[in-house]
């Protein structure tokens, strides 16, 4: 099972989106404890009890739990899944709403449900993604669900020893950990294809689907980012298609569009990068094929390594970014060369 979490400001927009699948005959309410009726009046009766926080900005809580294709669960067990699934993460005393949708070959359920307790107390955001995944092994179990292996989930290529050595020497940060840095907030604040399309883009990342001739479904993606392109799997297995569509909807009619003209433009970028293929351009780019994933990558002249500073990261490339550790990894290694000199002693 994977449980996808979302936290939000605004009730009315997920109430809105879960109130259509219900007017469309694609989902239906299993369980709530706030009074059903129109979106305007639950969202008035949620924002209620959210005003004993007044100053919290995301009290919205969304998950949605979704069973793999294999697996089939009654109403009564799903409800019963859900209300242990909140309470285990620590939503005891909250208003929520279930619903169960029927728009996905795998059945699945949404949960909307108030941060703010009855009481006033806040329920913990504190590690919820590492809470939930220990929680939902432990539900599988329970009620005998096809377990998923915790390797699936977590696994991300780590870098190589060329990889590494190019970081030193260039002062600028692994572009596969950039790429799966971002690619990872993109999936985690993205329902739907549409959103994650967008999320990527506003990183400069610009992902290319790969679509079956026969079903016109995609079989597969990668990402283009810094002039580097990477297969999504051989960034690590949890950034395969496959496992992709398990934290992020996806519908083939509804998403076939968007799909196809992100393509449209994902060629148009690559049709000059493919030109003079074999050899360089201007002296300062060109397209050489390297295994392992990388398809084209645009080399910097020999002059841009003698502008790169010597101490730490690039500013430009690690300003705000979360290579801390990888910046402290750069100033450890100095330091002990420092340590190296000193203990050498003065010659004599």
């Amino acid at each position: 099972m994977i449980a996808k979490q979302i936290k939000g400001k605004d009730f009315y927009g997920v109430l809105a989106y879960n109130e259509r699948k219900v007017e469309q005959g694609m989902g239906y309410v299993l369980d709530t404890n706030i009074s059903y009726g129109e979106t305007v009046d639950m969202t008035q009766e949620f924002n209620i009890v959210r005003q004993l926080r007044p100053r919290l900005g995301r009290a919205v809580y969304h998950v949605s739990l979704n069973l793999p294709y294999e697996d089939k669960l009654s109403d009564k067990k799903f409800v019963s899944l859900g209300n242990d699934y909140l309470k285990g993460m620590g939503f005891d005393d909250n208003q929520y709403i279930m619903y169960r949708h029927s728009d996905q070959e795998h059945e699945h359920i949404h949960i909307i449900a108030n941060r703010v307790k009855f009481s006033g107390e806040l329920a913990s955001d504190s590690k919820d993604y590492e809470r939930s995944e220990r929680l939902v092994r432990k539900l599988e179990l329970k009620y005998g669900l096809s377990q998923l292996e915790d390797v699936q989930l977590t696994r991300k290529a780590s870098i190589t020893h060329q990889e590494i050595q190019k970081a030193f020497r260039t002062g600028e940060a692994p572009i596969k950990l950039m790429l799966q840095h971002h690619l990872e907030n993109a999936i985690l604040n993205s329902r739907n294809t549409t959103e994650l399309i967008r999320e990527l883009g506003k990183n400069k990342i610009h992902p290319k689907f790969n679509i079956g001739k026969s079903t016109g479904r995609v079989t597969g993606i990668s990402f283009r980012y810094d002039d580097v392109i990477y297969k999504g799997s051989t960034l690590g297995r949890k950034y395969s298609w496959n496992n992709i569509i398990k934290r992020v909807n996806y519908e083939q009619d509804r998403d076939h569009t968007i799909i196809l003209k992100t393509n449209s433009a994902e060629r148009g970028v690559d049709k000059p990068l493919g030109e003079n293929s074999n050899s360089a351009t201007s002296g300062e780019r060109k397209t050489i094929p390297i295994s392992r994933g990388h398809i084209k990558i645009a080399e910097q002249p020999k002059s841009y390594l003698e502008k790169a500073k010597s101490v730490g990261l690039i500013p430009s490339k690690t300003d705000d970014s979360p290579w801390n550790a990888f910046t402290l990894e750069l100033d450890d290694n100095k330091r002990f060369k420092k340590k190296k000199q000193k203990r050498k002693g003065p010659r004599f």
